[in-house]
């Protein structure tokens, strides 16, 4: 099977750093996982999002976590963000340490061509 890109050049990533209070590590997986998965999840719904998000954990620091996902449209996300913040308030944002949940955005401006990864699968 070929590999295949974490992102495609041209698309944008955006990056969540944050930290989540000590102790509460478990029960903020929980409540983010219940709301990500949720129908209430308005990131989902939008065409702008080509690769679902992923909620990474720092293996040197526990209460450190990482949440990353590919959109064609940063200004869409942005948008959707600024509900979420304002008006939806999602549970798990309680554990976030200094309240703050703003992401960094990056484009992605490389990214290997399918035809390099067809052949190294070969």
């Amino acid at each position: 099977m070929a590999q295949e890109p974490i992102a495609t050049k041209g698309n944008y990533l955006h990056i969540y750093d944050f930290k989540v209070m000590p102790g509460h590590e478990e029960e903020f997986i929980r409540l983010f996982e219940e709301f990500d998965y949720s129908d209430g999840n308005p990131m989902h719904k939008s065409s702008a999002q080509v690769k679902d998000g992923v909620l990474c954990r720092d293996t040197e620091d526990p209460q450190r976590f990482f949440l990353i996902a590919e959109w064609s449209d940063i200004e869409e996300h942005a948008k959707i963000r600024k509900i979420l913040a304002n008006e939806i308030k999602p549970e798990f944002i309680k554990y976030i340490e200094g309240g703050k949940f703003i992401p960094k955005y990056v484009e992605v401006v490389s990214s290997t061509p399918d035809e390099i990864l067809q052949k190294a699968a070969e």
